[in-house]
């Protein structure tokens, strides 16, 4: 991070100044965001690269406003790193080599199809979490999938550990904050009959012991399900029919990064993914199907932590190639 840094600074300087306009708004932004820095030279580094980051947003907002795009962005609380510290910090989805896929399997609907729908009315999602500089976001995927399971066959809606899973679950293929996937921690939880509430064992951020206690399991698995890839409607039906989803998608892009409203459509989005996710609804927009996505990067990112993620455009940033939910 620091070598890229010291290479923005030396382009920058070679380039020109950071905008004395622009100094009030960076001063709002760092006091809103509670951003600090050791140094005057990485402050200037980290202006110089929130600059390039607000360029970004208003180029394309004025493009959104001649009616070139479908969706706005954003400055955030990100907007002093790169993509590629972003991609490296705050993504971590990683698709094993060795994945099984049963045969595909439709599942059966006995009933149409509601037109849209959101789980966050039903009361099968929980409030938005943070990951922090931290590739954990299969983990708040997983727990996601798995905590609305677990109000549908109790009734009681917790929210479950990430913590338990970055520290656990490395002998399942995961990495703790350098990555992981979904599927991994449903058989780390399988094989370890539970998985411990946030509240017993709450979120750090970081890699550590594992600390699971049985005393506090919150909920357990015994199975889980794989969608066949790259098929939107089934991700339709399992939603409707199942609840909440475990999905991976590219999240590489600055669009996606300052996503504010609207539609996402981004036909630059990439089939690579990198970001685990939780689908919890989907529905249509000014003529836009889109599905409604839960992120991990705060109430900060987003719609209040929400992405509307463009629906039955082609599988666009791979968001139906690897769906999967747990079974209770």
């Amino acid at each position: 991070m620091l070598r890229s840094l010291l290479f923005t600074i030396l382009c920058g300087f070679a380039a020109a100044v950071t905008s004395s306009q622009l100094d009030r708004h960076w001063e709002l932004w760092k006091k809103m965001h509670k951003k600090v820095y050791s140094h005057q030279i990485e402050e200037l580094g980290r202006r110089r690269i929130w600059e390039e980051n607000l360029e970004i947003i208003n180029v394309h907002n004025l493009e959104a406003s001649l009616g070139l795009h479908t969706y706005e962005l954003a400055m955030n609380h990100l907007g002093d790193l790169t993509t590629q510290e972003i991609t490296g910090m705050l993504t971590g989805t990683v698709v094993p080599s060795d994945l099984e896929r049963s045969p595909s399997k439709s599942i059966r609907v006995n009933t149409s199809l509601p037109a849209s729908l959101d789980w966050r009315d039903k009361g099968l999602v929980t409030e938005v979490k943070m990951q922090g500089s931290c590739g954990s976001c299969w983990a708040f995927s997983a727990v996601g999938a798995l905590e609305g399971q677990l109000k549908k066959s109790t009734g009681v809606l917790m929210s479950l550990s990430p913590q338990n899973l970055v520290d656990c679950s490395t002998k399942y293929g995961n990495h703790g904050c350098n990555g992981g996937f979904m599927t991994n921690a449903f058989e780390y939880i399988i094989k370890n009959k539970g998985i411990d509430s946030n509240a017993a064992y709450p979120y750090t951020g970081k890699p550590g012991h594992c600390k699971y206690n049985p005393q506090y399991r919150a909920a357990n698995c015994s199975s889980f399900g794989l969608l066949p890839e790259g098929n939107e409607f089934e991700l339709k039906v399992a939603l409707a029919t199942i609840g909440p989803i475990s999905v991976a998608v590219d999240a590489s892009r600055p669009n996606f990064v300052f996503y504010r409203h609207g539609v996402y459509i981004d036909h630059r989005c990439s089939r690579d993914v990198n970001h685990g996710v939780l689908a919890v609804g989907y529905g249509n927009e000014r003529g836009h199907d889109y599905w409604l996505v839960k992120n991990s990067w705060g109430v900060n990112y987003g719609d209040e932590g929400y992405i509307k993620m463009a629906r039955n455009r082609r599988n666009q940033c791979g968001i139906a190639l690897y769906a999967c939910y747990p079974i209770i």
